[in-house]
């Protein structure tokens, strides 16, 4: 069984392998910022995503789902991408949690936008409508302190639900490079001046409802016990805050809730879903939003397409595909049963 630093080590060679035999297709791209709400966005314009050719074409994996992906492609069991056995040029290696007995493989994205994509697949099969695990973010933290031993930059996230844009039903966690300073969103995350640590807290600038708490200092070194008593309890708190504001939104769609969530060595973000696409006005093309689409990294198929969501605004589409923040109320809660519990009146 490898370690992380070993997937991390691998995945140059693993990706020039596996691009060179056909079994990893990479799809150009230009990305440009876009400046809004404080956030410079990372708008990728793949013109690829406009021609059906031979091979299917990226799917959320990329950031972005084809608006004609059928449910029964996304949930069809018979049709797993992600069920053993790999294919072995994108099989980088396995992880097992030993805490849990959990294994994992690392799977190079097969539809590739950005290098080195890969994502921690579950080697039993779990749904992707069911929330993280301790040892998922155990295994996680470990790639992503790799990572960053190795002088590498990666962020993690997670589409959990039918209206995520998730694009499999297997469970997997996907991984993107980045540059030194994180996806846009962890610029605005990390100017927050926050009055008390540890405890959850909003990025009030943005138009939609979301949660995020900022981690202690993690040491390279931090055992697999020790993430764990770091990273659990936090995200559970920020998962009861996101069942929490569904319950608050009027028709919310029946059904398990859907969020993204997006994961750094400073931060845990989780964002409410309600929709998983969004119609641009202008252009009439369909958006699929995963959870780089709230990290702000976002993809479109055209220069045509790129102007209308400029013109549209990027936080209108993410509104449109979030839920309305309801975190002041949330917070006064939070102080009503403080004060309940102390005695105060």
């Amino acid at each position: 069984m490898t370690q992380a630093s070993d997937i991390i080590s691998a995945l140059p060679s693993r990706y020039e392998a596996a691009q060179s035999s056909g079994d990893l297709f990479f799809y150009p791209s230009e990305v440009s910022k876009h400046e809004e709400i404080e956030i410079e966005w990372e708008i990728r314009l793949c013109e690829a995503l406009q021609k059906k050719p031979v091979v299917p074409l990226p799917t959320g994996e990329a950031g972005i789902a084809l608006s004609d992906q059928s449910d029964s492609d996304k949930t069809s069991k018979s049709s797993d991408p992600f069920a053993p056995p790999y294919v072995p040029n994108l099989h980088v290696g396995d992880l097992r949690d030993e805490s849990s007995g959990a294994e994992y493989g690392i799977l190079l994205n097969k539809y590739s936008v950005v290098p080195h994509h890969f994502l921690l697949v579950t080697k039993e099969f779990m749904p992707q409508t069911s929330p993280l695990m301790p040892h998922d973010l155990v295994q996680t933290y470990l790639l992503l302190l790799a990572a960053r031993k190795a002088h590498k930059n990666y962020f993690a996230f997670y589409n959990c639900g039918s209206n995520s844009g998730a694009s499999q039903n297997h469970k997997h966690i996907q991984f993107i490079e980045v540059e030194d300073n994180g996806p846009p969103i962890e610029r605005l995350a990390k100017a927050a001046n926050l009055e008390v640590s540890g405890k959850p807290f909003s990025l009030s600038s943005v138009p939609y409802a979301n949660h995020v708490f900022r981690l202690p200092t993690l040491s390279n070194g931090a055992s697999p016990e020790q993430l764990e008593q770091v990273l659990f309890l936090p995200f559970l708190s920020l998962l009861d805050l996101v069942i929490s504001t569904v319950r608050h939104a009027p028709d919310y769609p029946p059904g398990t809730p859907s969020y993204n969530v997006i994961l750094t060595l400073e931060h845990m973000h989780l964002i409410p879903r309600r929709w998983e696409t969004y119609t641009l006005r202008e252009s009439g093309a369909t958006l699929s939003i995963n959870s780089l689409g709230f990290a702000g990294m976002l993809m479109v198929k055209s220069e045509s397409e790129r102007q209308a969501l400029e013109q549209e605004k990027i936080g209108t589409v993410l509104r449109g595909v979030g839920v309305e923040s309801v975190h002041d109320l949330q917070v006064a809660g939070t102080s009503m049963e403080a004060m309940d519990e102390t005695g105060t009146s």
